[in-house]
Formats: C-alpha cells, structure tokens, sequence
C-alpha cells in the first residue's frame, strides 16, 4: 500500500468538463523542448462533448468529440478535434448522415479510439458499433467488422501482442447473454461465443492472459425503470446481485468459463492479467460501488488499485489493495499484456473532478511495491498517460509518457512528453495546443 502524500489538489479555476464549442485544425505547432524523432504517430483522445443542451448530466454520455496530436521526425504537425459523427450531430451540422449499419442504445462511439486492421476505430458502450476514423479523424462509417460481427461492439477491447488477436466483451440490454469475440488482426470476427448472464450486466472490459479472457461479471446491470424514465445509459448498481469473475479459455465454449466469487465491487478497468504455474493475476482499478446514490457519475467510491490472486488447483480468490490513493486509467507498457508487468501508470484522481483527470500521474513499480509521482502542479488536469516504447525490444520503463494537460489559468491544454526512465522529472517536450481539450475518456498512442 502506498505511503506516498499527495500534495492538496486544487481545482482548476475553469471547469474542463464543459464541451469546446467548435472544430479546429491547427498545424505545426509551438514545441517546447525536444520532440524524439523516433515519434511517429498520432496521439489521440476520446470523450463525451455534448453539441447543444445536453441535459442528462450523466458522465458516459454526451456526443464522442476525438482530439489528436501528429507527430513525425520531430515535429508536432496538427492539432484537429471532431465530432464523431452520429445521427444527432450529422443532424445539427447539416451533413448527409454517416452509412453504415446500426446497433445498440445509440451510435454514439464516445468512449475509446483503438487501431486494429488497418483501421482506426473510435468505440462506445452497450453495443454500440464502431466508428472508423480516417487519418485525419474524420468519421467515415459506422462498421461491422465486414458483415462478421453477430450484434454489437464494446468499448474497451483487449489486443494480444503476441498474436495481434483483439479480443471484446460486448453486452446489450436486450440479449440474455454477453458476446466473447475474437477479431483476428486484420479485422473480421473469427470467433464469437455466447455466455449467459443475468441482469443484463454492465461489461466494460476484459481482462486477458496467454491462456484465458477474465471476465468481470459486476453487479451493475440494465435497469428498465430508469430506461422507460428516459436514461441515455440506464444502468445502475444491483446490491443483490453476486459479483464474480469468470476465467473463459481462449478458445473454449460459453459454457466452459469457470467463475470465481468476489465481495462486491465494480471494475472498469484492468491494468493487466497473467499466469503463473496454478494461480492467475489479476490487477485492476476497483471501486466499492458505482451508480448507486449518483446515478449519473462512478464517483460515489474512491477507485484504488487491487490485486486478485485466482486459485486454479483450490477455486478460491485472494484480494489485496496494492494502494489507497484514489487514481483511474491504468496504463502498463502494451508489450507485457498477459505477462507479468512491472510498472503501472495510473491517474491520481483530482477531489471534486469526477472521474476523469486530476494534477498527478502515478507510476507504480509493483516489484518494489513503491509509487513514484509526476506532478503537473496547481491548477492543473492531466488525463490517460500512455507508454510508448523507445524501440521494439526496449526495456519495460524505457520509453515516453504521452498525456493531455489541462491548465485551468490559460484555460488550454498541452500535450506533454515525459521520460518514463525520469518520471518525476521535467518534461521532455511540450507541444502546445491553440485550445483545451476537456475531461474525458481514453487515449493511445496511433501507429498506421
């Protein structure tokens, strides 16, 4: 568990949840510092931004807004942020709708943005279809995989580094079972299996290791009065329902997952899962309880970082709190996806901000069980951190941290590159944005 004392955060003196009014395209940017050269790609970010009056209030929805940062030899050559096109903001900014099938609660693709086969993906919730983005963050069509995806997609899928497979969990409410797919690393689903459910449950993700998807089976589930009330997203947390994780070979049937009981808890987000002779790993961002007395924000319990240890000889599960500073986004170098990790990267969540950002980055280096601490100082917001690796067979911590920085003073937003070798040191570059890019979801690093 940490020791580590935070310094008192301070609120931003203008609120970064409020949506910037408009699209911008900005080139060559101001950089201060120096860019490494061997960055090339795109940095993008993905949250709600709600065009017009949006009056649900509720922290998942909102129309998906992409700000992304292109860097190459050096350089920082555009900043562009758009709207991810729907029916709604095609609607409002007089534009042809996008083609493509439909699926799900809406078609808003507001929670991640992944590269997987070629194309460049942004994703949503409760069976939502992805939206393909061209190079320049363009909304192009909503897809199905080419005609292979049985119903929807999920929002925050798992990719192997080994086998460049891209594994997802996708729920919707009116099925009576979730979806474990399998898209092959071209982009078609190969494989789809069902696993029945009660509730039907909130998935957000999964977990993988070289042997199985962890799936998190939370009580948290569809609720169909506040559905008929009119919820965007009606969800919420269900004390009665049991909270369990289920361990499904890669390549097994539905009815093979094998479930393990845990206290109940939700989980957005893993940071990693691996196995070792008869145990599997599992860490996770947990949280005590979410949409319970606030219906619209998680943030009713403070998400701190855990460790479940799964028996595969006895069935049982060990639980340990690796740390109790409240912190979400965790991050860990891609390459050691369903392997076991050292270093993991979280956001120190902000008091009074929600659940999307706060002033401190977090690097845990769980073999030492020790936390060290980037501050970006008062006044200010940083979002997801991803690790982007020096070279291809780097080490672990050798590389860059790419993050959005919000500065409630100027009211703008910068894209900072840190060393992960000298985390708590000064930044390696800062690329300057002409605006802000608010509070919101996932980010990653984009490689065409």
């Amino acid at each position: 568990m940490s020791v580590v004392a935070l310094a008192p955060q301070t609120l931003p003196q203008h609120d970064n949840r409020r949506p910037v009014a408009a699209e911008a395209t900005e080139l060559d940017l101001v950089v201060t510092g120096r860019l490494p050269a061997e960055l090339d790609g795109c940095f993008v970010r993905i949250g709600p931004n709600p065009m017009g009056v949006d009056r649900s209030g509720h922290a998942l929805v909102g129309d998906g807004m992409a700000h992304g940062v292109r860097l190459r030899e050096g350089r920082a050559l555009w900043y562009r942020n758009r709207w991810i096109r729907t029916d709604r903001t095609t609607r409002a900014l007089g534009e042809l709708a996008l083609p493509g099938p439909r699926h799900g609660l809406s078609d808003n693709a507001n929670a991640n943005v992944i590269r997987h086969g070629g194309r460049t993906l942004a994703l949503g919730e409760a069976g939502v279809l992805p939206v393909e983005l061209d190079d320049e963050l363009d909304s192009v069509a909503r897809i199905d995989f080419d005609a292979t995806l049985p119903h929807g997609f999920a929002a925050h899928a798992e990719c192997d580094p080994v086998t460049g497979e891209l594994f997802a969990v996708a729920y919707y409410h009116e099925l009576p079972y979730v979806e474990h797919l399998v898209l092959t690393p071209e982009g078609r689903v190969r494989r789809s299996e069902r696993i029945e459910v009660s509730g039907p449950p909130l998935m957000h993700s999964l977990a993988l290791t070289d042997r199985h998807s962890v799936l998190f089976d939370l009580p948290v589930t569809f609720n169909p009065a506040l559905a008929r009330a009119g919820s965007r997203f009606p969800y919420a947390w269900s004390p009665q329902r049991p909270a369990r994780l289920g361990l499904l070979p890669r390549e097994g049937r539905g009815t093979d997952v094998r479930w393990f009981d845990v206290d109940p808890c939700y989980v957005f987000h893993p940071v990693n899962a691996y196995e070792v002779d008869d145990r599997c790993v599992v860490d996770v961002v947990r949280y005590e309880r979410v949409f319970d007395r606030d219906l619209h924000a998680p943030g009713e319990s403070a998400p701190t970082l855990w460790r479940w240890t799964l028996d595969l000889t006895r069935g049982t599960v060990g639980a340990e709190q690796l740390d109790d500073i409240p912190q979400e986004f965790p991050r860990i170098d891609e390459r050691r996806k369903t392997m076991p990790h050292r270093y993991a990267y979280t956001v120190a969540m902000q008091s009074g901000a929600g659940v999307l950002g706060g002033s401190a980055l977090l690097r845990h280096d769980l073999v030492r069980r020790s936390v060290a601490v980037h501050d970006f100082g008062p006044y200010r917001e940083a979002g997801e951190a991803v690790f982007v690796p020096r070279g291809p067979l780097s080490a672990e911590d050798d590389g860059w941290l790419l993050t959005y920085v919000y500065d409630g003073r100027t009211d703008r937003s910068d894209l900072v590159v840190l060393d992960a070798g000298d985390f708590a040191g000064p930044p390696v570059a800062v690329v300057h944005l002409p605006g802000r890019v608010p509070s919101g979801f996932h980010a990653n690093w984009l490689v065409s």
